[in-house]
């Protein structure tokens, strides 16, 4: 099988080397032909984890996205979410027939405040058996630095998650499979939002005994959510295999996937949410903080999209959304942590 890559960030370059590093020769999209032409000649991503070296003969660089996806089985999609739409909309519609697709991406579109399996299907007429997630406990920085760390592989065909999932296991990378494929993407985009949140705290000098309780009581909302909107997304038809996607097994929400990227997104240094959100707590604006930052920080517009998107699921949220109203309504965030005390058990 033959991959492709569209995005060259943190997690783009990450996902190439583990792939580079199994012996696949890879098609890989990047924005800059001068970063292009760095690569090839320092073998190394001039911006994104400069420690991560490429066997360059193992890759094929390119500033064109659609050549990347004609000459490719599986096409990673690792492009950061705010921006995701504005690189497939300039795709043929026809574009990835025939293909897979694994979405890397651990936020919501914003503009259309949809995940992308539903931004595909909608665009692409993409279907949902031949799209699949990876996520997880992961950050980057690690993988460059070869540490062991732990992805999950959700898909709705089991045996197909687990044959993808073989060419990512590695040395250093253990592979898990999953088939709650909507569940696994909502986790990915809360837990930023909460991870912000952490960050929030800590820049407001709450101590690491209440940081506890805090993540702790995100844990359990994140669940009560999971567990609604699983039901609301079989019961308003998102998908058509809903035997599938929804067996009525349990899903265990202490899993890597879910509590275990919660955990590590919250209390990590590499946490680029938490460090947004300790800037936010430290006193500085939103904007401004944002500007200081050098990566995206994906909580900031997951907070908005998941605070509409639960109008209609009504899970109680009272974290996420003081979140929300601290980065998009002006509410004080010394204010919104005094309402958040008042919430936690």
């Amino acid at each position: 099988m033959t991959f492709g890559i569209l995005g060259s960030g943190s997690w783009g370059t990450a996902l190439a080397k583990i792939l580079t590093d199994n012996g696949n020769t890879i098609f890989w999209w990047n924005r800059s032909e001068a970063a292009i032409k760095y690569i090839q000649t320092r073998h190394h991503n001039p911006q994104y984890l400069p420690a991560a070296g490429f066997d360059v003969t193992r890759l094929k660089l390119t500033t064109d996205a659609a050549e990347v996806i004609k000459n490719s089985d599986c096409i990673v999609i690792a492009v950061p979410s705010a921006y995701a739409a504005e690189v497939l909309q300039q795709l043929d519609k026809n574009i990835f027939t025939g293909k897979k697709i694994i979405s890397a991406i651990k936020g919501i579109l914003p503009e259309q405040n949809v995940l992308l399996n539903d931004y595909l299907k909608q665009e692409f007429n993409f279907d949902l058996k031949d799209y699949f997630a990876v996520l997880g406990p992961c950050h980057a920085e690690e993988v460059a630095a070869e540490k062991l760390s732990y992805l999950t592989f959700s898909g709705i065909d089991e045996t197909v998650t687990k044959q993808l999932a073989a060419y990512f296991k590695t040395d250093y990378l253990n592979t898990i499979e999953n088939t709650d494929i909507y569940g696994v993407q909502y986790a990915a985009i809360l837990k930023n939002i909460y991870a912000v949140g952490s960050g929030m705290a800590h820049g407001l000098d709450y101590g690491d005994n209440f940081l506890s309780v805090l993540i702790a009581n995100s844990a359990d909302e994140m669940a009560s959510f999971l567990r609604k909107s699983g039901v609301k997304n079989i019961e308003v038809g998102h998908t058509e295999h809903q035997e599938t996607v929804n067996e009525h097994r349990p899903i265990n929400y202490a899993a890597s996937v879910y509590l275990g990227d919660l955990l590590v997104t919250c209390y990590s240094l590499h946490s680029r949410n938490r460090s947004f959100g300790n800037m936010i707590g430290k006193g500085y604006a939103v904007k401004a903080a944002q500007l200081e930052m050098r990566m995206v920080a994906e909580g900031y517009n997951a907070s908005k999209c998941m605070f509409t998107i639960n109008q209609t699921i009504k899970a109680d949220m009272p974290i996420a959304t003081t979140i929300y109203k601290i980065l998009w309504e002006n509410l004080p965030v010394a204010e919104g942590f005094n309402e958040i005390e008042a919430t936690l058990v």
